[in-house]
C-alpha cells in the first residue's frame, strides 16, 4: 500500500524535531517563583495529554499561571531524522504541513534536512493552522497530488491524523511527545498506522 504512495508529508513538532528540552524550559520559567515543583507540575501535564488535552496549555491555567515564551532555540533534530529523510527521498516526494511561527524553511534549514524537502506548508506564513483542513488542501494543491496518493505523518491525533483521514489521505501516528499519552477519540483519529519513531516510519516504506 505505501509503496503505491507519491508524497510523504511530515509535522515539524514531535515529529521531526524534539521539543523536550523546551517543554522542560516553559515548566521551568512557568514554576519560577513559585513553591510547585517541577515533578508536581510534568505529573499534571502528562494527566492532562492523557485526557486528550494540550497539557502544558491545561497545566498553566489549573495552577493560574502565565504562558512562558516557547523557547524555539531548545528544539533539536531527532537522530534518526536525517537519515529517514534522506532514504525516503529516493523514492517520494518529501513535504512539510506544520503549525509554525514565521522561518520554517529557515529551522528546517538549520537542522540540515531542507535539502530533502520539496514542499514546506507552515501555519504561519499560510495563515491557517491544523486542524482546518484547508492548510492539508493547499498542500496537496501546491504538490499536484490526490489525498489518496498522500500520507501524512504526525505526533497529533487532533491535528494530524483526524483531518489527514477525513480527505483521504493515509495517516500514520508517530508516538514521539507529550501526544503519545493521549487515545483515538473514536474512527476519525484512528490512525493507519502507528510508529515509535522515524526509523519505524522508514521500515514501514521499505516492507
Amino acid at each position: 500500500m505505501l509503496e503505491k504512495k507519491e508524497w510523504i508529508f511530515f509535522d515539524v513538532g514531535s515529529t521531526l524535531a524534539d521539543e523536550s528540552e523546551a517543554y522542560a524550559h516553559r515548566v521551568r520559567d512557568a514554576i519560577s517563583g513559585t513553591a510547585i515543583p517541577y515533578q508536581e507540575f510534568w505529573d499534571k501535564m502528562i494527566d492532562f495529554y492523557r485526557q486528550n488535552k494540550k497539557g502544558d496549555l491545561e497545566t498553566l491555567r489549573y495552577y493560574g499561571l502565565e504562558v512562558p515564551k516557547w523557547h524555539k532555540e531548545d528544539e533539536r533534530l531527532y537522530p534518526d531524522a536525517g537519515e529517514c529523510l534522506k532514504r525516503l527521498k529516493e523514492k517520494y516526494k518529501i513535504g512539510v504541513i506544520a503549525n509554525q511561527s514565521l522561518g520554517t524553511k529557515d529551522r528546517l534549514e538549520a537542522f540540515g534536512i531542507l535539502k530533502y524537502i520539496d514542499l514546506v506548508i507552515a501555519s504561519a506564513e499560510e495563515g491557517v493552522s491544523k486542524p482546518d483542513l484547508r492548510i492539508f488542501e493547499i498542500a496537496l494543491e501546491r504538490a499536484g497530488c490526490r489525498p489518496e496518493n498522500a500520507v501524512m505523518v504526525g505526533d497529533r491525533l487532533d491535528n494530524d491524523i483526524s483531518p489527514a483521514k477525513k480527505l483521504g489521505m493515509t495517516a500514520i501516528w508517530i508516538t514521539q511527545g507529550f501526544s503519545r499519552y493521549g487515545t483515538a477519540d473514536g474512527a476519525a483519529e484512528q490512525p493507519d498506522y502507528i510508529a515509535g519513531s522515524l526509523t519505524e516510519i522508514c521500515a514501514l516504506f521499505e516492507e
